[in-house]
């Protein structure tokens, strides 16, 4: 009894272990990934490069074609995850965190490399915090995220009005940035508390086969997004531009 005891810790401390370190290492990836880019999208005359011009040049069609990819990514690894092979499911979300990254290099271009990294450091404390909470709090935090997910639909449905009075009908949208800014931080440190939670209970009852290995993948994801998504809208909210 005692060692299936010991082995059910085991596999439950292996299964939360593997989900945070799939996190950091696409973090990581990422983080490569954006800086990487970042370098070879500007020549040193200060103009975009051929790569640049197809990722922000001619209406920033290359953005949107990865923009665009990174949610069909997303939505495949989520709709097709119980029947593709844990090697798919891993090729799915590294390219998720390339193509991301990828993305995301606009950021060492408009922002000063100190802000960036506050605002990194920043996110990466609040997500500690958030994370310890949602995997020692006692309350159930299932009606919480029930509540954040449909304040997320709300900002989702925000952030393309704001897309479509700036780019369409050029209104100054400072103000609305700077509230979805606000409300993105409020749910993302909500749900880090509450996949965390969701977590701590998934591995209770993981046994290590591959559906398991692709939960964890899974949910590696959506920590991912909790932690980017966050340090994105400190970064609005704080970082000094160039």
């Amino acid at each position: 009894m005692e060692r299936s005891i010991a082995a059910f810790e085991s596999e439950k401390n292996r299964f939360i272990t593997k989900t945070y370190a799939w996190m950091a290492f696409a973090l990581l990836i990422s983080a490569v990934s954006a800086f990487i880019t970042a370098i070879t999208i500007v020549t040193d005359s200060g103009t975009l490069s051929s790569f640049g011009r197809f990722l922000f040049g001619n209406g920033m069609v290359g953005f949107f074609v990865l923009a665009i990819a990174e949610i069909a990514l997303v939505w495949w690894l989520s709709a097709a995850i119980r029947k593709i092979s844990v090697q798919a499911a891993t090729i799915g979300f590294l390219a998720y965190s390339v193509i991301n990254g990828i993305t995301l290099s606009s950021i060492f271009v408009v922002y000063q490399i100190s802000s960036i990294a506050t605002a990194f450091v920043a996110s990466a404390l609040m997500f500690f915090v958030m994370a310890a909470y949602g995997a020692t709090t006692k309350k159930n935090l299932a009606t919480m995220g029930r509540y954040l997910m449909m304040a997320l639909i709300g900002i989702i449905t925000a952030s393309v009005l704001e897309f479509v009075l700036f780019r369409f009908f050029h209104v100054n949208t400072t103000m609305l940035d700077f509230l979805i800014a606000i409300a993105t931080v409020v749910v993302f440190t909500g749900l880090t508390a509450y996949d965390t939670q969701k977590i701590i209970k998934v591995a209770e009852h993981s046994n290590g086969n591959d559906d398991y290995q692709k939960v964890s993948i899974m949910a590696a994801l959506e920590l991912y997004l909790d932690f980017i998504n966050m340090f994105l809208a400190l970064l609005r909210l704080f970082g000094k531009r160039k």
